[in-house]
């Protein structure tokens, strides 16, 4: 999905249940460290405070730099949506939309009693590709029930799970029942073609023994745009080298 379409579309679901007024300064109701021991964590990790008006991360925690490299400074709302891993996009919709539409659902005395829970790909700044859980629960909303603040956890899950589908979860706090892997309404497809047509072509061509220059004369293009379309299928597929993706294309039946 082009990050054009996924900014455009992640923002329509937050306005949903924003609230169109919000107070000056920063009141969160809940001490931020009492609302983290909420969030069970397995690995590195960092937090966050999302404020929904004005689409902006009013606190940013330093485990940002361990875990994806970039400073609390540098980790802002659009470098996220722009890191996130392009197959993950429509999940990542698909989630926030079905989590806006649970969250709403509730009783204005349950909002702060869930979070919410799922798992996603993040580029780091090292340009490796980082399977994060992300946990995050309301702590500040108006007497509406429209949305203010939210604090977010993202958990470095990467060794844990190095690949699958996506899981979104909605876990009860303080007594509520949980939701485990909800069904949820698919608005957004999910591509199933890990390879785009010019990539099988390039790949066949590596399996045959070809280097990048041979390929270029082949294809008529150049040796760099084949050199980048290597890259960008070990990037775009979590793998370290060729020989990985040669290996896992032919067990998934890619080409």
């Amino acid at each position: 999905m082009k990050i054009e379409l996924f900014n455009t579309e992640a923002n329509n679901i937050w306005r949903k249940v924003t609230s169109q007024s919000a107070p000056d300064q920063l009141h969160v109701e809940l001490d931020l460290h009492k609302k983290l021991l909420n969030f069970f964590q397995v690995g590195e990790y960092y937090y966050w405070v999302f404020n929904l008006t004005t689409f902006e991360l009013d606190i940013v925690s330093n485990g940002v730099l361990s875990v994806l490299g970039y400073t609390p400074a540098e980790f802002s709302l659009q470098l996220l949506m722009d890191i996130t891993h392009p197959d993950d996009r429509p999940w990542f919709l698909n989630y926030e939309n079905s989590a806006a539409a649970f969250l709403k659902g509730l009783p204005l005395e349950k909002l702060t009693r869930y979070k919410v829970r799922y798992d996603f790909r993040l580029k780091s700044k090292g340009g490796k590709y980082v399977r994060l859980l992300h946990q995050s629960a309301v702590i500040e909303h108006d007497e509406n029930g429209q949305l203010i603040r939210t604090i977010g956890v993202h958990t470095d899950i990467t060794s844990l799970k190095p690949e699958g589908k996506p899981i979104l979860s909605f876990i009860g706090l303080d007594g509520e029942p949980s939701y485990i892997d909800v069904d949820v309404e698919k608005l957004f497809t999910v591509s199933k073609e890990p390879l785009s047509k010019r990539e099988k072509q390039i790949l066949l061509l590596i399996m045959d023994g070809r280097s990048s220059k041979e390929i270029s004369g082949m294809l008529n293009i150049s040796k760099q745009t084949v050199d980048t379309h290597r890259n960008n299928m070990l990037a775009k597929n979590d793998l370290r080298n060729t020989g990985e993706l040669i290996a896992k294309a032919i067990r998934l039946g890619w080409i």
